[in-house]
């Protein structure tokens, strides 16, 4: 008998080179994935330092989520014609100039302009590059361990954002932690010589119509919310416009498609049952994730009035039980159909939310939500370890970079709407209930009952307890004790409803997961669960 040949041995240089940049990858990830979590948990230090509004915050927050899902198509073409290894290293050089943007910033224009937009771009050059710079660097068994490690990197930095965010913004400064930010950048960038650039073979024709027609559908919806939260003018058309150019954006895909030109996403994706049903519950999963993570810290930090750390530990429950369940179904996939684990997950998703919303008005501690966030985060968490796979798996693998790319930006946009609308619907809520009940009101006389109207009228904020008391210092006891009593009613109602935006979503997603429970069971796909941005 011929004895088997044994594999040719890796040289010791290669394997610690493919190690080391393993590591540089799973850093650029942990930073990618926290920045919005050291953003939540220090919205009301980053108010009270900049001298804004919760309001401008939260659209800051949603716009650098838009920005990335408006371009994220644009960036993965972008990084297939100047080369994915300069489009990885722009990406980083775009986030570093947002974080230290954030880190100098001495007004919410420069967090705008840098943060959200710069930062959004860069986001969306860095994803994409990522994953085709991790195919074309490992091979075999280093490609699914870079995968891997790159994978937890993400889980890790969900699990501990806050509380590491809240950490830093609580003891030393808001501003510091986005310096960390930078300097992980620094480092990432510094292993630069170790990432061989993975070429691209495809075509190299550019549907510029359809990268315009898809930012400006996505980007009009969502720019619509965030006007109508600002109180603008030309809401309806903005969103108008945003739905009407998406339709646009379809019919073009296809003519282009039966053209045979080239076009920003393959159309017949959609045409696939399980590809469509799992981007469906990605975006219904990151809407629900959008309008919890901007509702919570402001209750925490407005309501309450806790400082980052303790508005961190608080969100703890729903992070860490994520992580956790998401690691674990993930162990134990295969003993159970995807559909029901989605299935599970949207039920504890909805199960939780809702239990958020009965508690709310009566909690006057975080403890009080640690049970309801826990469910919550286990839901997340199941949904989390199947949908990626779920979506991507009847994927070939010549296509799957372009698909994950669409998954991306349906959960990216998913993500920035459920930002901007709780935070609308959240505003109006509070601005319609304050005015209600100042008119209702026996102690305030009809001028100052109109003036509250007027002022909510231009300008609805959430705002603390003790915010309003240094408003109203000069004002009469009777008049300051009456205000504060009335705001202290409507923000749990305000609250409350900015929270039907998640459970809405939630209950959505279970329904979708009855459709996903009548198609065949995926296969199960090494490329798929290799993808990032899922």
């Amino acid at each position: 008998m011929t004895a088997a040949t044994p594999p040719p041995a890796v040289p010791a240089e290669a394997g610690g080179r493919t190690q080391r940049l393993s590591i540089l990858l799973a850093m650029a990830m942990f930073v990618l994935v926290v920045d919005t979590s050291l953003m939540n948990v220090s919205i009301s230090a980053v108010v009270r330092d900049l001298n804004t509004t919760v309001s401008a915050v939260q659209s800051a927050i949603a716009l650098e989520a838009l920005v990335s899902a408006a371009f994220i198509l644009i960036g993965s073409k972008i990084g297939d014609l100047i080369g994915r290894k300069r489009a990885y290293v722009l990406g980083l050089l775009g986030y570093a100039v947002g974080a230290l943007a954030m880190a100098l910033a001495q007004s919410l224009v420069a967090i705008i302009v840098f943060w959200a937009i710069v930062g959004g771009l860069g986001a969306s050059l860095l994803l994409p590059a990522m994953q085709s710079l991790i195919h074309g660097n490992f091979d075999g068994p280093a490609r699914k361990k870079a995968y891997a490690m790159v994978g937890a990197a993400a889980a890790v930095a969900a699990a501990v954002g806050p509380l590491l965010g809240g950490f830093i913004t609580t003891y030393l400064s808001w501003r510091v932690a986005f310096l960390f930010e930078v300097a992980v950048i620094a480092i990432v960038l510094s292993g630069i010589r170790l990432v061989r650039d993975a070429p691209y073979t495809g075509s190299r024709e550019v549907d510029v119509v359809g990268g315009v027609l898809s930012v400006i559908g996505m980007g009009g919806i969502v720019l619509g919310i965030l006007v109508w939260q600002e109180g603008g003018e030309s809401v309806a058309a903005l969103i108008v416009l945003g739905a009407v150019t998406l339709g646009g954006f379809v019919v073009w895909l296809r003519r282009r498609k039966r053209a045979g030109k080239a076009t920003l996403l393959d159309p017949d994706l959609f045409r696939l049952p399980l590809f469509k049903a799992g981007v469906t519950g990605q975006g219904l999963q990151q809407v629900a994730l959008g309008g919890m993570m901007i509702a919570l810290p402001i209750y925490l930090q407005m309501v309450l009035e806790y400082n980052a750390m303790e508005a961190g530990l608080s969100l703890a429950p729903l992070s860490l039980s994520m992580f956790a369940l998401a690691l674990l179904a993930g162990r134990k996939a295969g003993q159970r159909r995807p559909s029901s684990v989605v299935r599970a997950g949207f039920a504890l998703l909805a199960v939780g939310v809702l239990a958020v919303i009965a508690l709310v008005p009566r909690a006057d501690t975080g403890w009080s939500l640690v049970i309801p966030l826990a469910v919550a985060g286990s839901g997340l968490g199941l949904l989390v370890s199947q949908l990626n796979n779920y979506t991507l798996s009847p994927i070939e693998d010549e296509r799957v970079s372009e698909a994950a790319g669409v998954n991306s930006a349906a959960g990216s946009f998913g993500l920035s709407f459920g930002l901007a609308f709780a935070g609308a619907i959240m505003l109006a809520t509070l601005s319609i209930t304050f005015t209600a009940m100042a008119k209702d009101s026996d102690v305030l006389a009809p001028a100052q009952q109109q003036h509250v109207a007027d002022v909510l009228e231009d300008d609805a904020q959430v705002l603390s307890t003790t915010q309003l008391e240094e408003l109203l210092d000069e004002q009469p006891p009777a008049v300051s004790d009456e205000i504060i009593r009335i705001n202290e009613d409507a923000r749990p109602r305000a609250l409350q409803v900015a929270l039907l935006v998640p459970l809405i979503a939630a209950l959505l997603g279970l329904l979708n997961s009855f459709r996903m429970g009548r198609l065949p069971d995926p296969a199960p796909s090494e490329a798929a669960e290799g993808v990032l941005g899922g």
